[in-house]
């Protein structure tokens, strides 16, 4: 290693404390026969006299400081510093010290250097940032590029290195260079050129931008960049930037200082594109203030055109003019998309701006008029320009949208017209629909849309959305999966002969739409629920899941998934209705056992409900289809729903249990012996009364009941043509109301508080069992006693005293503990 040599500044510290650069030279271990062993000798860059030879001795501490410094002392106050311009050279030449020393070369310090001021030390960072640079010459071309290489991990050597080539105006007399080494046929020179120009523009200055991207310079920049060492052969982009790429003018500009604006970040554009690497993703700032210059460039360009109404107003009139040729007219909306495309760079104060501008030129209205136009680049271009004008105001555009259905007929709607042109798209990859379904989402995103106390956007816009535009989304769909479905939602231009879902391009679209409609079961609430529930679309959805197109099955499946987590009862009970699980099933198992994205999907949904435990959704799918699933047991989710059913079901069964417990010990609770023995003595004479009860006569002629107990009264029939009914309140406001027909007969009784009962027919009790408190039910009179408080039918009479000791125990008796119904 020895006699390799380096680039290195040296410094001395003189007799006032301060560090003196002695010169720039190359620095070499070598030995020295004056010293009778190795020593550190610097040879001037300019002339080659040694600047520097210094003996390394065994016990002399030399330091390693910040990966480009080696500082030591050769006496007091008589500090030396070798500052390298690569840190590679500055390792090497410590590698050699340490082995002179016997010392490992991983140590920043070779010997014991606690005796010496820290401040001097302190000082060795500034001298360590200290960018000294050789004169501009041939021979220092390698110099140079070192020099540059090596500040790139400094931020204070980069931002040093930056203002002396701005201040001493390197950056020409490098260019000049550039052309003597070209002149000469310098290939090694002009390599290193190369090298010089990249490190500069990695210095990230847009001071040095400005400078290198004027008039006078940015062409040989770019001939600079030409001669990469990596390529057998330069690239002549000079030639095409001065000979292939032509500025063209839609309309004239007149604005110089606009033309030379635009021109410079054309060719700025290509040096950031073409001329310069790729950055890694660990160089995320790599370049970066070189894309605001660019930035910032579009941004004045904007600005300038922006200003400029007699050119804006000039361009929009040969647009709406009809006589306008196609190719003309696609050379003006090319320029507008290059508009809409500087104007990214805009702050949103400038973009509204510019949107307010271009809506009062009527850009809506031209671009509505143009998507409809037969040439497909002409289209293509409006569909771009469309996209940037959502992206920058939806709520603008939605407003005009809105403002349309005064005057126009719904296929004449902007909003249709663009789902009309994405229905359309001939691409075979939808390119173009793609874009358009883009410019969809965001209008139909809630996140986006406005809402003041004065109007809600969200439900003015959904509402007509869902009234106006949705039956024409959706055409495509309900076209593959009926014959008859779409023929008054039809599309004009909609290839109906490609509407089998097998077709490539149809199963592209559908899987669009199905994407749209995905998010808007998400974000659309009610409004969307209502539509699916009408048109039946999950069905027709989940019919697309016979189609070849395994990512059209997917969509399909994404589409009841969401509707799924949304776990509104709504749905689930359609799902069920509808059998929806059927189709699933049926492509888990034509899958087969291919493990796939199909198989994975559809297990993921299962698992979902198991995991949310959907409790309808979860008793639908074991009810119906675990016979069927049961088989499949490389996952655990059908046994898992089959475990939750059974849990469930164990716990209505308990659940009923309870009930029915709870009741029965309210029967026994409230009732005495002597009851007991007089309702076994009713149900006695209740056999006996029905067994002689005699039919009802075919002339509906009637029975009248006669009731002796406690004042029973016996009322008359009423007459045929009177047509209402009449109440009879009992002691604590009950009525008995009873409808009166034409030609019917009827009995009505009257009840009393204590001793009678309200004649009704079976009711069915919350645990299942009927409810009887029909006279002609024995189970019934056993079970007296209502929530409302009415007693049992007398059937039979009772002497005085008896029925007086009856009413009393029935006085005692509070409402709440009078018996219940039992089974």
């Amino acid at each position: 290693m020895a006699d390799l040599k380096y680039g290195v500044n040296v410094y001395v510290l003189n007799e006032d404390q301060e560090w003196n650069n002695l010169g720039t030279g190359q620095v070499s271990s070598t030995y020295d026969e004056q010293f009778q062993g190795m020593s550190l000798l610097v040879r001037s860059d300019s002339d080659g006299s040694v600047i520097l030879r210094s003996q390394i001795p065994p016990d002399r501490p030399y330091r390693k400081h910040e990966e480009t410094l080696i500082v030591w002392y050769e006496a007091e106050n008589h500090g030396l510093v070798l500052n390298f311009q690569d840190p590679a050279g500055c390792q090497d030449i410590w590698k050699e010290i340490c082995q002179v020393q016997g010392k490992d070369p991983s140590v920043q310090i070779t010997q014991n250097i606690s005796d010496e001021p820290e401040e001097d030390f302190d000082e060795m960072s500034v001298i360590g940032n200290t960018v000294v640079l050789p004169d501009c010459e041939l021979n220092t071309l390698d110099q140079i590029a070192n020099i540059v290489n090596s500040v790139l991990a400094s931020p204070i050597r980069r931002e040093r290195l930056a203002l002396i080539l701005k201040n001493e105006a390197y950056i020409q007399k490098l260019l000049q260079l550039f052309h003597t080494c070209e002149n000469l046929e310098n290939t090694e020179g002009l390599y290193r050129l190369h090298e010089i120009i990249k490190g500069i523009l990695s210095l990230n200055k847009s001071c040095l931008f400005e400078i290198m991207f004027s008039d006078e310079c940015i062409m040989d920049v770019v001939g600079c960049l030409e001669y990469d060492p990596a390529l057998d052969q330069p690239k002549r982009h000079r030639d095409f930037l001065t000979n292939d790429a032509k500025f063209k003018e839609v309309i004239p500009i007149t604005n110089s200082e606009l033309r030379q604006k635009i021109h410079q970040t054309y060719r700025v554009q290509y040096i950031h594109d073409i001329l310069l690497p790729v950055p890694s993703i660990f160089e995320d700032n790599f370049l970066s203030t070189l894309t605001t210059f660019i930035l910032s460039n579009k941004a004045e360009i904007v600005s300038m055109l922006q200003k400029d109404h007699k050119f804006l107003y000039e361009v929009f009139a040969q647009l709406k003019d009809e006589t306008t040729h196609d190719d003309r007219r696609c050379e003006l909306l090319i320029f507008f998309k290059e508009l809409c495309s500087f104007s990214q760079a805009l702050q949103p104060q400038s973009k509204d701006a510019l949107l307010e501008t271009l809506t009062q030129l009527g850009i809506l209205p031209v671009l509505k008029i143009i998507m409809i136009r037969d040439d497909l680049q002409v289209r293509s271009a409006a569909a771009v320009i469309c996209a940037y004008l959502v992206e920058y105001s939806p709520s603008r555009i939605r407003e005009f949208i809105i403002s349309e259905s005064q005057v126009c007929k719904d296929s004449d709607l902007f909003i249709n017209v663009i789902i009309k042109q994405m229905i359309c798209d001939t691409d075979p990859e939808l390119g173009g629909a793609v874009h358009l379904m883009v410019v969809l989402h965001t209008l139909l995103d809630p996140r986006n849309m406005l809402t003041t106390p004065e109007k809600s956007e969200r439900s003015e816009f959904l509402h007509f959305f869902y009234k106006h535009c949705m039956h024409k989304f959706t055409a495509p769909l309900l076209a593959a999966t009926s014959e008859h479905n779409c023929e008054e939602d039809d599309i004009v231009g909609y290839d109906k002969n490609k509407n089998c879902p097998n077709n490539n391009q149809t199963a592209q679209l559908l899987a669009l739409i199905l994407e749209l409609l995905t998010f808007c079961i998400q974000h659309h609430t009610y409004y969307i629920r209502n539509y699916i529930l009408n048109k039946d679309l999950l069905r027709k959805a989940l019919i697309l899941t016979n189609s070849k197109h395994t990512h059209l099955i997917l969509c399909a499946l994404r589409f009841m998934r969401r509707m799924i987590s949304l776990n509104d009862e709504i749905y689930n009970n359609y799902i069920i209705k509808g059998n929806h699980f059927e189709p699933v099933v049926n492509a888990l198992l034509d899958n087969g056992t291919r493990y796939n994205m199909l198989n994975s999907a559809i297990l993921e949904l299962f698992e979902y409900i198991r995991v949310e435990n959907i409790k309808s959704l979860v008793s639908h799918i074991v009810e119906k289809f675990y016979n069927t699933l049961e088989s499949i047991e490389y996952v655990q989710t059908f046994k898992g729903l089959k475990i939750k059913y059974e849990k469930e079901r164990d716990r209505q069964s308990q659940i009923q249990k309870n009930l029915h417990s709870v009741l029965q010990n309210m029967v026994v609770c409230t009732g005495t012996i002597e009851e007991m023995e007089l309702k076994e003595e009713i149900c006695f004479m209740e056999d006996a009364e029905e067994a002689v009860m005699p039919p009802l006569e075919d002339d509906d002629e009637f029975i009248e009941t006669k009731r002796t107990q406690e004042g029973e009264a016996v009322m008359p029939p009423l007459e045929d043509d009177d047509e209402f009914m009449e109440t009879k309140r009992t002691q604590e406001g009950e009525a008995v109301m009873l409808p009166l027909e034409d030609d019917d007969e009827f009995m009505e009784t009257k009840r009393t508080q204590e001793h009678e009962d309200k004649v009704d027919s079976p009711k069915r009790t919350s645990s299942g069992d009927f409810k009887f408190s029909s006279s002609y039910s024995a189970c019934a009179a056993i079970g007296t006693g209502s929530p409302s408080g009415s007693s049992v039918v007398r059937l039979v009479d009772h002497p005085d005293d008896e029925e007086e000791k009856q009413e009393d125990k029935e006085d005692e008796t509070s409402p709440k503990k009078k018996p219940r119904p039992s089974s």
